[in-house]
């Protein structure tokens, strides 16, 4: 038990100094500002209006201190003696909402509401020295409860040396009897005045509700732990404005602000919103405290510099706002800007009064409000008579109705719009009837939350009365509670009263809103756009504003539903630089992305955002609007393009041709002229020149695997079997005539078989070679983009490397060539060899021809492939029109000329024979003889120096003479002998002989001279140049 006591007595002392020390604090605070304001208010003197000065004091049980606009900044002196038409309707509507509660009495059963209303005069300091009226009250209704408490429980709270209690020693008239503390304030309007006064209700722990201030740093609970607020601050006002200007594709304005912290702090929310949506600021300009005419129309000169900028956003308070408007007007400005005004501007009629055609077409952002039921009633009832609480009423009677009370007539500075303003002499008295009327009365935008302010008071009371007091509000009757209220609920802690009752209310008000605060006091966000407009029953000069929208969280209104001025109808433009076309792109300057000038994008680009073009990509191509991108159709060659269609015509004319020599050449394949032909040889090579021809198919097909394989295979096999054919026949050629001037002997691989087999071994090496390549580089297809705006289906192989499988087919044609070149020198019956020759310069022209066409047109695929068959088919015809043409032409048209004897001719010089060595000559006039068979032996040129063999077969001899006389052939009788003996030098002294018998056997029959020299022997040779088999019989005609 004692230690409990113990315990108990450590709490107390505890407690104790916990309360003494709290007390020293507050008593040294309270000490301090009271110096600081004595100084403040020594340096304000007194306004020259009687009333200025003045306050409404209504006795209480609790008393609700008031903050409220009533006169306007005097430009001299602290207040004016202009009367704001809003801060008296803000004042009664606190009078107002404090007679309704204290009127049906169930909010606060046994409480009574008392006021103490002074005037701010709208400046932070002169409201900051009238709030120490609060506070006197407050520190008397603590000492005045200390007392009663003290008689009460028996204990004094103060009490003197000698153990008596204190008494009041102020004069009767200064003690505050009836007059409860001071449990909260209602205002400031203006966010600078909140801001002062706050700060100083803070030290006393006395919570304050504003039903106008919108500053966002009254939000700040580490400086203004004991502030509320009716209405939402300034962020939800700045991000409305912003969405205002964004609605109407504003993106360059211009920003005006009150110095203080309503317009800076609104203006620089204004800024960083429009900032992070690409809303350029032009100018930004700010209102001191003090300007005059000369600063407002400097603004209005530095908008005016910025003519692309239109839009202009004010976050400026009520008077600084007309000022604006003044100076535009003076300036003759009156149609140019569109001005975006902040609730500062709000619906005020007053404030555009006489400035009407520049306000025209304006909008304004105002906080959601309803009219307050029996509001309008209970002002228009009042009178100066009637309203002797309102010490400030007569002077906005006088101001309503442009008159002078009776009892201020020898005073009528009182109606002037300032103080230092000249008196207007010729006024008239107020009549005695004279009373409000709707013409000249509108309820205030802001009524509604000073009603909500009262209330938000009234109910957090409400419920501290009933957790602290219990029954005691209504006791038993004859007992009549202290104040009307029990003594803890007036020592409640203030900050306690704020933080645990008046952030806890949540009610309708009587226009039927929510109310409520969060966390740091703020109020629901809710706004009206408004847009004052020229309207037929308009009652201000014709103008008034007219609702066009709505924010609660977002902005919802109709672009549609704003009127401009007159003079404008659509929607005024306010942008630096107009919007870029279809495929631009912005291109600023570094920091400014107000201004911009336009560059389209490359017609492959899109527009990947405002300020960057953006590659589609190979293969891809941007649609119409530059947004995106889609992939192109992939191009081949199509059947029925012109392109197609003329390689096709030439193949199949090629293809005909072809087949109709095969057909000749199989029907008459044993005829001389098939068999000199080379018959095996001719149709490997005219299987070869179709596939050349059909080679155009398969280039012209659609790429695919098995099409790209194909051409590979065929293009290159082609050329080979043609070429190597050639090379073939050329080269046998080549080697018979070079192995006969140097001997007897028969070359080798020269017969069909022997050609078939060399043949196949070079058709062999080709197709080889395409196997590796197509092992290396497997056949597919790939996309080409020889444009950008085309993508071409191709067979997966590079140009370079397709050519390189053709070196070998190149070589062979090169080598067919030289032998070509070789073998031009042959006995001229030798046709064949001659055609070769002429096909292989053609086909060296065409492919030199090709080369740089098919290299040239790289980036046109059609054309290069149509090049590409043109000249395979070109190469083919060629080949077939040399070599094949004049035999089928014999064959078909000529059928007696395709005999052995014509196909087996060949023109040697005849040597001269020695008499005897030989046969003996035959009878004259017998051209038959037939000399002996005599193997290997050989024939000698006397005019050439070369031999030739006659294959030890049967030979005839008829002997041509051809005189140099008359160059004409003559047959003669004579007898040709022919040499037959080795090769070796002797052979060449038997022509000078031989010249000479021939000569003397020529006198002897006169005949005429020979020169034997000329004597011609034709040895039977195949028509291709070729000796013939030795199963063959040699005629020598």
């Amino acid at each position: 038990m004692a230690d409990v006591k113990r315990e108990s007595g450590r709490r107390r002392s505890n407690s104790t100094s916990k309360w003494l020390v709290r007390s020293f604090w507050f008593v040294a605070w309270t000490f301090l500002w009271l110096a600081v304001l004595r100084v403040v208010g020594q340096q304000h003197a007194t306004s020259p209006s009687n009333s200025a000065g003045s306050s409404i004091q209504l006795a209480g049980d609790i008393i609700l201190g008031g903050l409220f606009p009533v006169h306007v900044k005097g430009e001299r002196t602290p207040c004016g003696s202009a009367v704001y038409n809003r801060g008296i309707q803000r004042l009664e509507a606190m009078l107002f909402a404090v007679d309704k509660i204290n009127r049906e009495g169930r909010l606060l059963p046994g409480i009574r509401l008392g006021v103490n209303v002074v005037d701010t005069c709208s400046r932070d300091t002169y409201a900051l020295n009238r709030s120490l009226e609060f506070i006197r009250a407050s520190l008397n209704a603590m000492d005045h409860s200390s007392s009663v408490s003290a008689a009460t429980a028996g204990a004094a709270s103060f009490q003197c040396r000698d153990g008596s209690t204190p008494r009041d020693r102020r004069p009767p008239s200064q003690q505050t009897k009836g007059f409860g503390p001071v449990f909260g304030v209602v205002g400031g309007s203006y966010s600078s005045v909140s801001i002062q006064v706050a700060n100083l209700l803070r030290l006393f722990r006395i919570p304050q509700i504003s039903p106008a201030s919108t500053a966002k740093v009254l939000s700040d609970k580490s400086r203004f732990e004991f502030f509320a607020r009716t209405v939402p601050p300034d962020d939800y006002q700045a991000i409305t404005l912003v969405d205002l200007v964004e609605r109407f594709n504003w993106t360059y304005v211009s920003t005006v602000a009150s110095e203080g912290s309503y317009g800076e702090s609104g203006i620089e929310v204004f800024h960083r919103e429009a900032g992070a949506r690409n809303i350029c600021i032009a100018l930004a300009e700010r209102v001191s405290s003090t300007a005059d005419e000369r600063v407002f129309d400097n603004i209005i000169r530095n908008l005016y510099k910025k003519p692309f900028a239109r839009a202009i956003v004010l976050f400026t308070r009520a008077d600084d706002a007309r000022g604006l408007l003044a100076a535009a007007k003076r300036l003759s400005i009156t149609s140019h800007f569109i001005w975006v005004a902040s609730d500062g501007w709000g619906r005020q009629h007053k404030l555009v009064e006489g400035l009407e055609d520049v306000a025209e077409g304006a909008l304004t952002v105002d906080l959601e409000s309803k009219s307050v039921p029996g509001f309008d009633d209970y002002m228009l009832s009042l009178t100066p008579g009637n309203n002797q609480r309102n010490p400030w009423y007569g002077d906005y009677w006088q101001e309503v109705h442009g008159c002078v009370l009776p009892h201020n007539q020898h005073h009528p500075q009182s109606t002037s719009a300032h103080d230092d303003q000249p008196a207007i002499g010729n006024v008239s008295v107020c009549p005695a009837g004279l009373r409000l009327t709707h013409l000249g009365y509108e309820q205030d935008s802001k009524i509604q939350f000073v009603v909500d302010a009262v209330y938000a008071f009234a109910h957090a009371i409400s419920a501290l009365q009933r957790d602290v007091c219990g029954n005691a509000a209504t006791s038993a009757p004859g007992r009549r509670p202290v104040y009307g209220a029990c003594p803890q609920l007036l020592s409640y802690d203030g900050g306690d009263f704020y933080t645990k009752y008046l952030l806890n209310v949540s009610f309708l008000d009587p226009a039927g809103s929510e109310v409520k605060f969060d966390a740091r006091g703020d109020g629901l966000a809710r706004y009206t756009i408004m847009n004052y407009r020229r309207l037929p029953n308009g009652a201000n000069n014709g103008y008034d504003y007219k609702e066009v929208g709505k924010w609660y969280n977002e902005l919802e209104m109709d672009p549609a539903d704003v009127v401009w001025t007159r003079k404008q109808s659509a929607i005024p433009s306010s942008v630096c630089s107009q919007p870029c076309g279809v495929g631009e792109v912005k291109i600023t300057q570094q920091g400014d992305t107000c201004c911009w000038s336009c560059d389209r994008c490359d017609p492959w680009e899109y527009v990947e955002n405002e300020f960057k073009c953006a590659d589609c990509g190979p293969g891809r191509w941007p649609y119409d609007d530059k947004r995106g991108c889609f992939d192109l159709e992939m191009q081949y060659m199509r059947w029925d393009s012109l392109l197609a269609i003329v390689p096709i015509c030439v193949s199949c004319c090629g293809i005909l041709l072809t087949v109709t020599v095969i057909s000749i050449f199989v029907r008459h394949s044993e005829t001389p002229i098939v068999k000199a032909s080379g018959r095996e040889l001719s149709f490997v090579l005219l299987g070869g020149i179709l596939l050349c021809y059909f080679n155009t198919f398969t280039l012209l097909a659609k790429p695919m695997i098995f099409t790209c394989a194909i051409q590979r295979l065929c293009v290159g096999t082609g050329f080979s079997i043609v070429y190597g054919a050639l090379f073939t026949k050329t080269n046998r050629i080549s080697r018979i005539f070079d192995s006969a001037s140097r001997s007897a002997k028969r070359p080798s691989f020269i017969s069909p078989k022997s050609q078939m087999v060399i043949t196949s071994c070079i058709i062999s090496f080709q197709l080889l070679g395409t196997v590796l390549w197509m092992w290396m580089e497997p056949p597919g297809t790939r996309a080409a983009y020889p444009q950008r705006d085309q993508t071409i289906l191709k067979c997966r192989m590079e140009d370079s490397s397709f050519l390189l499988s053709q070196v070998f087919n190149v070589l062979l044609i090169a080598v067919c060539t030289v032998y070509a070149v070789k073998t031009r020198k042959i006995p001229e019956n030798f046709n064949e060899s001659k055609f070769i020759g002429f096909t292989m310069y053609t086909t060296c022209i065409i492919w030199l021809a090709f080369l740089p066409i098919y290299f040239g047109t790289a980036n046109t695929n059609e054309i290069q492939i149509t090049t590409m068959c043109l000249t395979i088919s070109l190469s083919a015809t060629v080949a077939l029109v040399c070599l094949y043409v004049p035999k089928v032409y014999i064959i078909v048209f000529h059928p007696d000329k395709n005999v052995r004897k014509l196909t087996m001719t060949a023109t040697y010089r005849k040597a001269p024979t020695r008499q005897g060595t030989a046969t003996s000559s035959p009878p004259a006039n017998n051209s038959n003889h037939k000399l002996p068979n005599h193997h290997s032996a050989v024939g000698y040129c006397c005019d050439c120096g070369q031999e030739f063999s006659t294959g030890g077969e049967k030979v005839q001899l008829q002997q041509t003479v051809v005189t140099q006389q008359n160059q004409q052939k003559q047959s003669i009788s004579a007898v040709a002998r022919v040499i037959v003996a080795p090769v070796d030098q002797e052979n060449s002294s038997l022509c000078n002989e031989s010249a000479e018998e021939t000569a003397d056997d020529t006198s002897k029959n006169n005949t005429p001279a020979i020169n034997r020299r000329q004597h011609v022997v034709h040895v039977g040779l195949s028509s291709d140049g070729l000796m013939l088999d030795d199963h063959e019989n040699v005629t020598l005609l």
